[in-house]
């Protein structure tokens, strides 16, 4: 596998996932990511840029790349156990031509839905750190300067739901995340889900069905013409 990024076709997000890539401003993961190809040279080991659909109605926002998962394929939630379970729920919604995500060149499509995370670059210890995570919000909210047609938000656990808040200028505070948990945003809903890492999941903190709902609640919120409502 040669690690790359899905390049958007829409203009202006080729243009914030090309400024994304070359970012190096945060010396801590800037290191870990230089070591890391060393490592690893196989691995894409630079910021993921988001994936999908640039008139998506439903916005997935995560936390941040895995060294193992998006790190290696420079596709966002991909190649782990995270990547499984989101991929399989926007199959199930009809959001995502197939369950799986290999990474960039796999076929993989997504229609009428965009995936990001609130940090791009893979944590030591999948722990960013606040400074990182404010650094960062610059590339979520160019993002979502661009991504006009979205109604429906899923955040994948409190540091995505505060991103989120904040890349709007909406206060976090006046939010509180839980799991299943919707506001009403001023141009639609935020919806909370705990994240789908192995901590969760492997705990049955989160199950397959609570998961499921969540984006069956989105598509129905979100009427996503021609595709599966809950």
């Amino acid at each position: 596998m040669t690690a790359t990024y899905d390049r958007p076709r829409d203009r202006g997000l080729a243009r914030v996932a090309a400024e994304l890539v070359a970012c190096r401003a945060c010396p801590r993961l800037t290191a870990y990511l230089d070591a890391a190809q060393q490592k690893f040279p196989d691995h894409w080991c630079r910021p993921v840029p988001g994936f999908g659909d640039a008139r998506a109605r439903v916005l997935v926002v995560g936390l941040a790349p895995g060294l193992h998962g998006a790190n290696r394929t420079g596709r966002v939630f991909s190649f782990d156990s995270s990547g499984e379970w989101l991929y399989r729920a926007l199959h199930e919604v009809g959001l995502a031509s197939r369950p799986v995500s290999r990474g960039p060149g796999d076929g993989l499509v997504l229609e009428g839905v965009y995936v990001t995370g609130a940090v791009r670059c893979a944590p030591p210890h999948n722990k960013p750190a606040a400074d990182e995570i404010r650094r960062c919000r610059r590339f979520l909210e160019a993002e979502l300067a661009r991504l006009g047609a979205v109604r429906v938000v899923i955040a994948l656990g409190r540091i995505a739901h505060e991103q989120y808040l904040r890349a709007r200028g909406l206060a976090p505070a006046r939010m509180a995340f839980a799991h299943g948990a919707e506001h009403a945003l001023p141009d639609g809903v935020l919806i909370d889900s705990y994240h789908c890492s192995r901590q969760n999941t492997n705990t049955g903190r989160l199950t397959r069905a609570m998961f499921s709902a969540v984006f069956a609640r989105a598509v129905a919120l979100a009427a996503v013409p021609g595709h599966a409502v809950g």
